[in-house]
């Protein structure tokens, strides 16, 4: 549509009666929406996207931990460091000491440590009940509801590091979004018919090349951005799922998932996944809720290794070998079949998205070139 400026506005230079004609189309994009009643006009042919910008282990959390930590947090590794080899004038070699201890983060036993791992206790904790039963090993959600699972939130809940707003991982992952995490996650629900009640829908997953959208702070971020989807090397983050929205919530049926998750400054690694399903309250701005199935012990432990170096991992009392061991101790999903033992633990995620305009180069839009990433400058 083209838009015409009065020949009052002729002596203005080209880029300033260009300004005046994009303020004119939004306005008029703004009073369409306002007057078909259904908010944005973001959802077209029954598809909508959204770009995640938070992400985060869920953790039912009580002021320094006084009810789910009574016993205090988790040492870390200096601390433990110190443990091990006090300064008791005993003399011992860097291989004996530091390099052993390095070692031990990259090939972690699961054997018996000189030191107790604290877990979570009590009974509360967010998530979702994932296999549809009731044992003592479950939580009960802050709402009420019974059955949840969320072993990591036991393993990780009283280590320091993951907690918010302080800890070193709740940090990095989250502050440095726009400047540094390029490994975007996106959605998108097609089939959608609306955003309050709809009976039937598919939830599909991406990777992301570009930078989200914020608003003139640069601080907070906003709906309306654009994201091309990665068709070239995001493939293996491609994956469906099954929903429905009733009431403004979306939730899906359980499948696996690789995801991109970044963690400090630019760095990159995937999540692998099991039985992942949504739960989230969803509007045309924006999604936010949960992600919750299990990860795999193997898997995320090495992200954790190669995403965040021991001294990172230090500032946080976040001691690997002791998580690893913990892990184990407290899977509960998908065990080997030849051994019985489970190879993975239920989490859930805390996620919230804005809206976002989803480009796909594989459907109609053969300009749009993926011959780069977004990294920052």
């Amino acid at each position: 549509m083209k838009h015409y400026l009065s020949p009052k506005f002729a002596h203005l230079s080209i880029s300033t009666r260009l300004f005046f004609a994009v303020i004119a189309t939004m306005a008029l994009s703004i009073n369409g929406a306002t007057a078909e009643g259904n908010g944005p006009s973001a959802l077209k042919d029954g598809k909508i996207g959204y770009v995640l910008y938070y992400k985060h282990w869920a953790l039912h959390q009580t002021p320094e931990g006084k009810t789910e930590c009574p016993q205090g947090f988790n040492d870390g590794p200096r601390e433990q460091f110190k443990i091990l080899f006090p300064d008791d004038g005993q003399e011992r070699t860097l291989m004996e000491t530091q390099i052993a201890r390095e070692s031990e983060v990259w090939h972690p036993s699961l054997s018996k440590e000189p030191y107790e791992f604290i877990e979570v206790v009590g009974k509360i904790s967010r998530g979702l009940d994932l296999d549809g039963q009731s044992t003592t090993e479950d939580f009960v959600s802050p709402t009420g509801e019974e059955g949840i699972d969320n072993q990591l939130y036991r393993t990780l809940g009283c280590v320091a590091n993951f907690r918010g707003p302080d800890g070193t991982a709740y940090h990095f992952e989250n502050s440095f979004m726009q400047t540094y995490n390029y490994n975007r996650f996106l959605i998108e629900l097609s089939g959608v018919d609306s955003l309050i009640d709809d009976d039937e829908i598919i939830v599909t997953t991406y990777r992301g090349l570009d930078y989200l959208m914020t608003d003139a702070s640069g601080k907070d971020f906003i709906p309306g951005g654009t994201q091309r989807i990665d068709m070239r090397w995001g493939k293996q983050f491609i994956q469906e799922f099954k929903g429905k929205i009733v009431d403004g919530v979306l939730t899906t049926e359980a499948a696996d998932l690789d995801m991109p998750w970044s963690s400090t400054f630019a760095t990159s690694g995937v999540h692998s996944l099991r039985g992942v399903r949504f739960h989230m309250e969803i509007t045309p701005d924006g999604a936010e809720g949960l992600m919750a199935g299990y990860a795999d012990i193997q898997d995320w432990y090495y992200h954790a290794t190669t995403t965040w170096s021991t001294h990172h991992q230090s500032y946080g009392q976040e001691s690997s070998p002791s998580i690893y061991r913990a892990m184990h101790r407290l899977a509960d999903g998908y065990p080997d079949p030849d051994t019985g033992k489970n190879t993975a633990i239920s989490m859930a995620i805390d996620v919230k998205f804005k809206q976002a305009y989803l480009i796909n180069p594989s459907q109609g839009n053969p300009e749009q070139t993926l011959d780069r990433v977004a990294y920052a400058e």
